[in-house]
């Protein structure tokens, strides 16, 4: 159609332009041009903000932050003594806090601009040159949310991660300890992977074949090794889930593990910081589209169902083996599952989600038993048994059930602006470098790290002061007063 209008407008300038007297020619170059217009393609729409999507970015972003303090806060401070749970609630309020300040500083520059492929540059420290007007790419070509929304929206990611190692080494390690590695695990292991995972040029670079394999050069590593993580399986869970695992090891056994109970003192505070974390994550899950539409919903209800079909696939496998369905295994469950459908929840169908849910609230069970009595580490509150079996096994199911053929929603390929061919097997590779490449990359950095700390500070608190109890040794106050 385009090709017929600009003959006809062509023809109608020749014809105008043989009547025309000279007088007439600025009309006739008119004519002309428009006809030139018709022939040339339209260039690209310049990217633009809807309100709506940038109205659900600040509502996902407070959901993230009300999953940590109180939510996360008052699930880990449940499970502990209540000689500890000050110290708890201390250690998650106050490591959220400061990670949300080095994002600003340094975090935000280093995770998400250009750099190398394992992690960005300094260009936006103290997020210099960002403005109200600063627009950030979404996974939709010409469709932009403003920058500040998605730093924030990702600052509550790097914050949440930190926290939830402090679970693996609950009730034993000094509070300068924990903030000295937490500065430097998350400089060295959460902004590099979060970088290595998440960071690219956005959908507007990939315009033809060629400017495609340019933009993908200038992405994170593991983006480039195409492995899928919507939500944070590798960036988040894994990677915080092995650095706990590591501090279990290099800190040692709480006095008395083993011989002396160290059931939760308040399951209820445990159950109502499971619920608000269920609730949270959906700005966790569905906040990851950026955007607010059909997939948004998609990793909503994925986020739903899964942690649901992961509550009674936890609980009724402890009910068979024990005799009694207990409330600790259904609060577990439904963490496996919001853990496990993480890096799935935008990738795959509601049939997906629901075997990813049945298969980690049984594996995540063994992960806190079989798995933990293997391992013979302290993991106090499960952080690797939960997050990180969890984490594992939803990152490789998602190269399964992203698969168009099971329901899933495929891989898009922004040269041809179509869903690409899918390959279960490269995908499952992929995925499976996720896996280990986080296992290995946080692995070494806790090791190193733990190792400084201990030099400058110490890792752990007095035996004296473990018995009594960090509330009141660490902090001077108590969660309780009878």
């Amino acid at each position: 159609m385009k090709k017929i209008l600009a003959v006809l407008f062509t023809l109608l300038a020749l014809g105008f332009a043989g009547l025309a007297s000279a007088e007439d020619a600025p009309a006739v170059t008119a004519v002309a041009d428009a006809a030139a217009a018709v022939a040339e393609p339209a260039a690209a729409p310049a990217p633009t903000v809807n309100k709506g999507d940038t109205a659900w970015m600040l509502t996902a972003t407070a959901l993230v932050a009300f999953m940590v303090i109180p939510g996360l806060a008052l699930f880990y401070g449940g499970l502990v003594r209540s000689k500890n749970m000050l110290s708890v609630l201390m250690q998650v309020f106050v490591i959220f806090s400061l990670m949300i300040v080095l994002w600003f500083v340094y975090g935000y520059s280093l995770a998400f601009t250009e750099g190398n492929a394992f992690i960005g540059g300094l260009s936006k420290l103290f997020l210099n040159g960002v403005t109200v007007d600063s627009m950030a790419a979404t996974f939709s070509k010409g469709v932009a949310i403003p920058e500040f929304s998605y730093i924030i929206f990702q600052a509550t990611f790097a914050a949440i991660t930190p926290a939830l190692i402090v679970g693996a080494f609950a009730e034993r390690m000094k509070f300068s300890a924990v903030l000295l590695f937490m500065v430097l695990w998350f400089t060295f292991s959460y902004l590099p992977m979060a970088h290595m995972v998440w960071y690219w040029a956005g959908p507007d670079a990939y315009t033809d074949a060629a400017a495609g394999e340019a933009a993908a050069a200038t992405a994170g590593f593991l983006f480039q090794k195409g492995a899928l993580d919507f939500a944070g399986g590798t960036v988040v869970h894994i990677n915080a889930a092995v650095a706990g695992l590591v501090g279990a090891f290099m800190i040692g056994k709480r006095i008395g593990y083993g011989r002396e109970s160290m059931a939760p003192h308040s399951l209820t505070l445990t159950m109502v910081g499971a619920s608000m974390l269920w609730i949270g994550w959906f700005g966790f899950n569905a906040g990851s589209n950026l955007e607010a539409n059909g997939l948004t919903a998609l990793a909503f209800l994925n986020t739903m169902v899964a942690t649901g079909m992961a509550a009674m696939s936890w609980m009724t496998a402890e009910w068979l083996m024990k005799g009694k369905p207990s409330l600790l295994g259904a609060a577990s469950g439904a963490v496996s599952g919001l853990v496990a459908i993480t890096p799935a929840c935008g990738w795959v169908g509601p049939m997906g989600a629901i075997v990813i849910g049945l298969l980690a609230g049984v594996i995540c069970l063994w992960g806190v038993n079989g798995l933990k009595r293997m391992l013979g580490a302290d993991d106090a509150l499960d952080v690797f048994g939960v997050h990180g079996v969890g984490g594992i096994l939803g990152a490789l199911l998602t190269g399964v059930f992203a698969n168009p053929a099971l329901g899933g929603v495929g891989v898009y390929d922004y040269v041809a602006n179509s869903v690409a061919a899918f390959d279960t097997g490269a995908q499952v590779t992929s995925q499976f470098w996720g896996v280990v490449v986080a296992i290995v990359w946080s692995g070494v950095v806790s090791v190193v790290a733990y190792k400084i700390v201990d030099l400058l500070v110490g890792l752990r608190v007095p035996e004296e002061e473990e018995r009594e109890g960090l509330d009141i040794t660490a902090h001077g106050e108590t969660a309780y007063h009878y």
